[in-house]
C-alpha cells in the first residue's frame, strides 16, 4: 500500500522568531486586508477560550481522518516551542480531536496555540489554561486513535491552504495565514495599516467625524457605479 496519506516529515523551515514576534499585536483584520482579503480562515474557526489569549506562531500541520487523533498525539512530540498546531480534521465535528489533557500537554511542550478544522472538548479548561485554541465546534464525544494521518504537509484548514512554517495570527475576530516567504512584506504593510487606523480612530474619538471627506470619498465611489439616486421612495 502506498504511503500517501500516511506520512511524517520531521524537518520544516520556520521563519526567524524575531520576524514572527513582530506580528504580535497587529489585528488579524489589518493583516488580512493587506493580502487583498484572501487569507483569513472562515468564520466557523473561532476562539474557544479566553478572548485575550492571542494566537501567534509558526504552523506545524497535521491531517487526520474525521474523528481520529492518533497523528495529533505524534505531532505534539514533534513540535517546537512557538509552533501552532494546525489540524485538518476535514471539518468533521462529530468527535472531538483534542481536550484538556492534550491541551495541557501541548502547553507544557511550549506550543503557542492550536487551530482545529473540527471539534474539541473540555472548552471550559481553556479559560484556566490560557492556551489560544480555535476550532469549529465543541462536543463531549471522544476520538478514535487508529490513524492514518500526515504531519508537516500542506493542508486545508478553515478554507485556507496552510503550509508548514506559515505564520498564524489569531485574535477575537479569527485567524489569518501569512506565507513564510511573504512575511516581511506583509508585516511592513500591516504595520502601516494598523498605525493609520489607530490615528483615524483617535481623531474620531477626539475631534469627531471627518464628514466632508467621508462623504466625498463614497459619493465618488457610488457615482462611479452609475447608481440611481432619487429624492422620493416608492
Amino acid at each position: 500500500m502506498l504511503e500517501i496519506g500516511n506520512r511524517i516529515y520531521l524537518e520544516i523551515e520556520r521563519p526567524p522568531r524575531q520576524l514572527v514576534e513582530a506580528f504580535r499585536g497587529i489585528p488579524s483584520s489589518n493583516i488580512g486586508d493587506m493580502m487583498n482579503r484572501l487569507f483569513c480562515m472562515r468564520q466557523a474557526i473561532r476562539p474557544m477560550g479566553r478572548r485575550d489569549a492571542a494566537l501567534l506562531g509558526t504552523a506545524l500541520t497535521v491531517r487526520v481522518p474525521g474523528g481520529d487523533n492518533a497523528f495529533i498525539h505524534k505531532a505534539l512530540d514533534l513540535a517546537q516551542p512557538g509552533d501552532v498546531l494546525v489540524i485538518d480534521g476535514g471539518g468533521c465535528t462529530c468527535r472531538a480531536l483534542m481536550g484538556e489533557i492534550m491541551f495541557t500537554y501541548a502547553q507544557n511542550v511550549g506550543i503557542a496555540g492550536v487551530v482545529v478544522d473540527g471539534a474539541i472538548r473540555d472548552q471550559e479548561s481553556l479559560e484556566r489554561l490560557g492556551l489560544p485554541v480555535y476550532a469549529a465546534a465543541v462536543t463531549p464525544q471522544g476520538p478514535y486513535k487508529n490513524g492514518p494521518g500526515e504531519i508537516n504537509v500542506p493542508i486545508a484548514c478553515g478554507g485556507q491552504v496552510v503550509f508548514p512554517g506559515d505564520i498564524l495570527v489569531g485574535d477575537g475576530d479569527g485567524v489569518v495565514v501569512v506565507r513564510r516567504q511573504e512575511a516581511e512584506l506583509v508585516l511592513a504593510e500591516a504595520r502601516e495599516k494598523a498605525a493609520y487606523e489607530k490615528q483615524l480612530l483617535h481623531r474620531y474619538h477626539t475631534e469627531g467625524n471627518d464628514t466632508p471627506r467621508h462623504r466625498d470619498t463614497y459619493d465618488r465611489l457610488i457615482q462611479g457605479l452609475k447608481t440611481g439616486v432619487y429624492h422620493r421612495g416608492f
